[in-house]
């Protein structure tokens, strides 16, 4: 059991989870989950850890056939600028590895935006921590939780 299911549980929310057989030569990891387990890809969602001003870390989690687009992100979380975080950096604020960051129970919890498009689900997938398992959970559990902001944050083109 991950960190982020322990904390789900012991926080008493609904959620279920779908492990998955993850291949190592795939590619892309959310593309992955939303083929594997046979869902759309509008309701499977990544967790993106981007670095902000002064070197601040913060979590942008949004569908997993979607792009990011930074400025939104920056602007949504009242920064001047945002970029991708250096995976190591990620991985050591985080405790998981990339491809299996999960929006919860991370070692050390950092501002989070989630798309806007999750306010009209009943339910989304995100990653459990750890590549081949993710976790369905309502959007009105997870941004509480996550004390996450909802915003608008992936290009229209993609």
């Amino acid at each position: 059991m991950t960190p982020a299911i322990q904390l789900l549980n012991k926080l008493k929310i609904a959620h279920t989870v779908h492990p998955y057989d993850h291949d190592p030569n795939y590619g892309a990891y959310g593309m992955e989950a939303a083929d594997k387990l046979g869902l759309a890809p509008e309701i499977v969602f990544k967790t993106l850890v981007i670095e902000l001003d002064k070197g601040k870390l913060a979590c942008a989690i949004l569908p997993v056939d979607k792009t990011l687009n930074l400025k939104s992100a920056a602007k949504a979380l009242k920064s001047k600028k945002a970029s991708m975080a250096d995976i190591q950096k990620a991985e050591r604020s985080t405790g998981y590895i990339k491809g299996g960051v999960s929006p919860f129970a991370q070692k050390k919890r950092l501002p989070t935006l989630v798309d806007a498009s999750a306010s009209d689900l009943e339910t989304m997938l995100v990653s459990g921590g750890k590549r081949g398992l993710d976790i369905e959970v309502a959007p009105q559990d997870l941004i509480p939780i996550c004390q996450a902001i909802s915003a608008n944050i992936v290009n229209e083109d993609s």
